[in-house]
């Protein structure tokens, strides 16, 4: 299970105390130690003040990182310990220091989570909506009042370093090379379609979204750009609790469903999280116009109308139990199904000089299906000598299939002859993975090793079909086969976390993976097999001051190539473009510099400056083939790729009921690649910037706007264009924190929008017009219930596959 690192966040929230005046008498000592009287784990940074009977403070300190405290100098008589933190009930202890009495010794003092529910913007001020660590940063999202009436998605948008294209696409620090773990550890819910869950899921069923930039070396060396973990709401009381979101949007979109419920009772927890959506994509238009740049070039003009209707749910759950104070057992299961159609009418001309080479009409209708589960089974077992010291063996199972099928259909040709086809593609993973993580604690020390196999097999059972004269669709074994691919990864790991006495934090580490990989074309006979080994270290560097805080972070990471880049498959549901995969593909290594800055008081400001390269990065190359007048794409590792930029976040409280917050990223990338064996390259700024405010009304209504700037892609061989989208929201608490109301307006001056995207090679230049539903409008309810103490008690360590792209 995905350890939070909390600590540093209490010290922030605690140094702004300062230390009163102290008598002269030094005949006394005080000595305790804070424990979490949920996990045993030490209370650090912990702000303890000892008071005298007529209530002045007599000394004000911090518990240390191992929970201890030791409070020297207090004079004789009866007096008080306070403790109080943000994350734990304030405990008042009564002592008597007699004057025979050198020390005493409290022993163990345990203290209970509070249960801190977040109402108003003025409690942002005591609890920011960000905050950064030296490996990574947080968005709690039940900080923002927003989170009520908005999805996942929809929030994403205002997460440092995140981004959310035109068409949902979720790209980190510019990178789609990433991974999305669900509390944690990966999930199937994030694996197969993610866009499409995140769509359904209600952001008021979610803790918080972190951003792991700087990955430690216990995490698996996959994802170029780091991780995104999603942490939902956790269980806080002995008892239950709950969470229902319904929601409905038109004309993009649809119904949605999501769900979460939390139960303990003694050492047994449950939680189980889910949803189900209907999305509707109203018809839209998209133009291609392609011209060649030979001596006598032909050109392309293809315009073509689309609609789809997708449907997909989704479930989770956890069961952990505690033999005992030093055992925990905890089982995970996460299932996820959907299924779609979508139909595409489209009209086609080649010209040259004018003259009508060849003209066609295509019908395509389209259906696609796909389940995926995942289950784990952890142990955790903890030493006496130290609660933070653990050992944890995990398993976790994880498959999937998916399956596409589509219809080719022409119409009115001219001087065309490619016969009506179907394509069938069958894909099928499955994975089985374990993994042995210790941690040993010594004193402001602490070191984590472990060991890990992940083996891994993918078949695509792929088929195309052509139509005869009897109307019968026969298959083509030229442009047949079976792929199977088949992945052993055995890895290990070395990372030490050192704690200075000055708030500076070191984090070090070192992992090594060996990927074995064999192929077998079954169709065609032939096999292909791949051995490499990687070394990958991380480093990261934090200090905290009173209201500020700095991080420096530089680690490698490498992004193997998933079964969507491996297959070669050839997709022709539109002939003149065929997209297919590479087996021979080899995975990326690339290197991140980042340095951070964050400042929290009234308001905060979060900024990162970073600095990416890449080699061998694996991207899609087009090659325009004039003699056949067919684009063929596919996957290949010719390019390479530069990156500098940073990213902003700022909020800051107007007054009491008014808020605003600025969310964007600015970064110039350089990229050079290889097509039709000639170099290309490209350049260019990217670009985002979600400027969001809400302003808190009379009566627990509230309005919300936000403008958002999405400054277009920039691959080696693409460009798209920028827009500006707006959101418009209105909610009301008709029962505070248990029933409220949301209505939301997007884009509504404009139902429309256009994608425009350039797309070139050394021989041909083309320009993709995709028009796309803009304007959405909708409303949701949501419903939470029940209350509870003590957090459900998880293992701090799990199966955390992050070595595949997305």
């Amino acid at each position: 299970m995905f350890q939070k690192i909390i600590f540093p966040f209490i010290a922030f929230l605690s140094l702004g105390s300062s230390s009163f005046a102290q008598t002269a008498d030094r005949k006394h000592s005080l000595k305790a130690l804070l424990v979490d009287s949920l996990s045993n784990a030490p209370a650090a940074f912990v702000t303890l003040t000892v008071s005298n009977a007529a209530k002045q403070s007599l000394k004000t300190q911090l518990s240390t990182a191992d929970g201890s405290i030791v409070v020297h100098g207090l004079p004789s008589g009866a007096m008080n310990l306070r403790i109080a933190s943000i994350e734990y009930n304030p405990k008042t202890i009564a002592i008597i220091l007699n004057a025979d009495q050198d020390t005493i010794d409290l022993g163990r003092i345990f203290l209970v989570r509070a249960n801190n529910q977040l109402k108003d913007v003025t409690i942002m001020a005591a609890r920011p909506l960000i905050k950064q660590e030296a490996d990574k940063l947080s968005y709690d999202l039940q900080a923002d009042p927003d989170s009520k009436s908005n999805t996942v998605l929809e929030m994403m948008r205002k997460v440092p370093m995140i981004t959310v294209d035109a068409d949902d696409n979720i790209q980190l620090n510019g990178n789609s090379a990433y991974k999305i773990f669900i509390n944690g550890k990966p999930s199937s819910l994030m694996e197969r379609n993610p866009k499409d869950i995140l769509k359904s899921m209600p952001a008021s069923s979610i803790q918080k979204i972190e951003v792991i930039t700087s990955p430690s070396s216990k995490y698996d060396a996959e994802g170029l750009a780091g991780i995104i973990n999603i942490i939902t709401n956790k269980a806080l009381e002995n008892g239950y609790n709950g969470n229902i979101n319904l929601s409905e949007r038109h004309p993009l979109g649809g119904p949605a469903l999501g769900a979460s419920f939390s139960s303990r009772s003694g050492k047994l927890g449950f939680s189980v999280f889910g949803g189900a959506s209907y999305a509707n994509t109203p018809t839209t238009g998209i133009t291609i116009s392609r011209t060649g740049t030979e001596a006598d070039p032909s050109n392309l003009f293809q315009s073509a109308d689309r609609e789809s209707d997708n449907q997909n749910a989704y479930v989770g759950t956890e069961l952990s139990y505690e033999l005992d104070s030093l055992n925990l057992l905890s089982v995970q299961l996460n299932l996820n199904g959907s299924s779609g159609k979508g139909a595409f009418s489209q009209h086609s001309l080649l010209q040259k000089h004018n003259t009508l080479l060849q003209r066609y009409d295509l019908t395509t209708d389209n259906e696609n299906s796909g389940k995926g589960a995942d289950a784990a089974l952890n142990y955790q077992l903890g030493f006496h000598r130290n609660k933070s010291q653990l050992l944890t063996l995990s398993y976790r199972y994880y498959g999937f299939i998916n399956n596409d099928a589509s219809t080719q259909l022409f119409s009115n040709r001219f001087e065309y002859s490619l016969p009506d086809f179907r394509q069938l593609n069958e894909s099928i993973m499955n994975e089985h993975t374990a993994q042995l993580d210790y941690i040993h604690p010594v004193k402001k020390l602490s070191i984590e090793a472990g060991i890990k196999g992940i083996f891994r097999s993918n078949e695509s059972d792929f088929k195309y079909m052509t139509k005869n004269i009897s109307d019968e669709f026969n298959v083509d074994p030229s442009k047949t086969n079976t792929f199977n691919n088949s992945q052993t990864i055995l890895a290990a790991y070395n990372s030490y976390q050192y704690d200075f006495q000055n708030d500076w934090s070191l984090k070090a580490g070192i992992r090594m993976e060996h990927t074995a990989v064999d192929a077998d074309f079954v169709s065609t006979a032939s096999e292909l097999t791949q051995n490499y080994f990687s070394i990958v270290p991380a480093v990261s560097l934090s200090k905290r001051f009173k209201t500020t805080a700095i991080s420096f972070g530089w680690n490698q990471r490498i992004q193997r190539p998933g079964i969507n880049q491996l297959n070669p498959f050839v997709d022709r549901t539109n002939p003149i473009f065929e997209t297919t995969g590479n087996p021979d593909l080899r995975p990326t290594k690339g290197n991140a510099l980042r340095f951070g800055f964050d400042w929290n008081k009234k308001g905060s400001l979060n900024l990162n400056l970073v600095y990416n390269w890449i080699e061998g990065l694996i991207f899609q190359v087009s090659e325009y083939d004039p003699a056949s007048t067919i684009t063929r794409t596919r996957f290949e590792n010719t390019g390479s790729a530069k990156a500098l930029g940073g990213n902003i976040n700022f909020n800051y409280p107007l007054s009491q009921a008014w808020n605003i917050s600025l969310n964007g990223n600015l970064m110039h990338g350089w990229a050079t690649g290889m097509s039709a064996g000639m170099p290309i390259k490209n350049q260019g700024f990217m670009y985002r910037a979600n400027l969001t405010t809400g302003l808190r009304l009379k009566n627990d209504w509230r309005l919300s706007a936000s403008a958002n700037l999405n400054g277009g892609e920039l691959t080696v061989q693409q460009q798209s264009n920028a827009f500006v989208s707006t959101a418009f929201n209105i909610s009301k608490d008709i029962i505070k924190d248990i029933l409220s109301f949301a209505a939301f307006s997007n884009n509504p001056f404009n139902r429309y929008r256009m994608n425009v995207t350039d797309r070139f090679g050394p021989n041909f230049n083309q320009v993709n017009n995709s028009q796309q539903n803009f304007r959405t409008t909708g409303a949701s309810i949501s419903y939470k219930f029940g209350k509870m103490n003590e957090a459900i008690r998880k293992n701090k360590r799990g199966i955390s596959n992050d070595d595949l792209s997305n």
